[in-house]
């Protein structure tokens, strides 16, 4: 391993993953007071840390666009194993579960992660440029997945309440599949330069950063199955901390998918913060929509599946709240994202509906 080698993966993160292994294995199956529910929660927020970290190490030898696609796939495998742990132990509780992550996803990304990436780059850099065609054909994907998989519910009428048939679950997760491979199609391959930083072509290297070796990259890798785990075996021992916290403070218990959305997403926040500020805010967007996408492109399917032997019914279909503030975000991405260029001003906005959503959470 080269000196360059080293500064790419700090000590922490390569102790972590071990660590956070070592901890699920002692903590799992046991009755946990205070203290060891704290260590597991400082373990679980670190073990996502590092698990971020190391997707990064991977895409960053891999390149854009392909880096944050990697790293939006690993985060959505990480809300996704936090969602199907979570409610194959919470029972009808948890029926809605799958439905306020995703939706609190939606939000954090298109609002919260987009808001502040442009305020504190465009702050540095008064305006700043992206490619029209990739951030609005990503918008457009991601609006027709919503739709068909959080809208479409709460008005059939072949069940009852905010849920799919059989069938109807079947065809929404194929749908929602068959368009994330379809973007990642593009996205990779034909129409790679529309991913790219302005001014940045589609053969040229990527130069913001020194790619680490091959050694890193594929310890990296196994480094980051291992956060993986750690992740989701410690968040099924926090899981019964996170809801007591959340009734606690008298919020509701959909409050508990955005509590697990804020804290998969809080490293990818910045992420994206970082090559806003670098001024590659088109790096930032597909971050921002790229996870959006694979969350819901990626776990709709998966948790139809898994919604086969999961006891208790699913609830996907949004309430009227969170229609509102679902078209709300998507027309204001629309306007953002229609030009190429964006200042303070639509960064505020965005920041403004992200306050809405977590007021509207708490205080429904």
């Amino acid at each position: 391993m080269n000196p360059g080698d080293v500064a790419t993966n700090p000590r922490w993160t390569l102790l972590v993953p071990v660590l956070g292994v070592i901890l699920l294995v002692a903590t799992w199956g046991r009755e946990l007071g205070w203290f060891p529910v704290v260590i597991v929660s400082l373990g679980l927020g670190a073990s996502v840390l590092a698990a971020v970290h190391h997707a990064e190490i991977v895409a960053l030898r891999v390149g854009e666009p392909f880096g944050t696609l990697i790293l939006a796939v690993a985060v959505t495998v990480i809300e996704v194993a936090l969602i199907v742990t979570l409610m194959s132990s919470g029972g009808d509780k948890a029926a809605s579960l799958a439905r306020d992550t995703v939706f609190a996803a939606i939000m954090i990304t298109c609002n919260g992660v987009i808001g502040l990436s442009l305020i504190l780059g465009t702050i540095r850099h008064r305006v700043q440029e992206f490619h029209v065609e990739g951030a609005s054909g990503a918008l457009a994907v991601l609006t027709a997945m919503v739709t068909l998989s959080l809208v479409l519910p709460t008005f059939t009428s072949t069940t009852a309440g905010p849920t799919f048939s059989g069938p109807q679950l079947a065809f929404a997760g194929v749908a929602s599949l068959a368009l994330y491979g379809v973007f990642v199609f593009v996205q990779t391959v034909r129409h790679r330069d529309y991913f790219l930083p302005v001014g940045t072509a589609a053969d040229e290297e990527d130069v913001h950063a020194a790619a680490p070796s091959d050694r890193t990259a594929w310890a990296s890798l196994g480094l980051l199955v291992l956060c993986l785990v750690a992740v989701v075996g410690l968040a099924k021992i926090a899981s019964p901390t996170i809801e007591s916290g959340v009734l606690a403070v008298g919020a509701p218990i959909s409050s508990v998918g955005v509590v697990i959305a804020l804290l998969v997403l809080a490293p990818e926040t910045l992420a994206a913060v970082r090559a806003a500020r670098l001024n590659r805010i088109q790096t930032s967007l597909n971050l921002a929509l790229g996870s959006a996408m694979a969350s819901i492109g990626l776990t709709i399917p998966v948790i139809g599946l898994a919604s086969i032997w999961l006891a208790g019914p699913l609830h996907l279909g949004l309430g009227g709240t969170e229609m509102v503030l679902l078209a709300l975000t998507v027309v204001v991405n629309v306007l953002t994202l229609s030009t190429g260029r964006a200042t303070v001003l639509q960064g505020s906005v965005h920041l403004v509906v992200f306050s809405a959503f977590l007021f509207l959470a708490i205080s429904p």
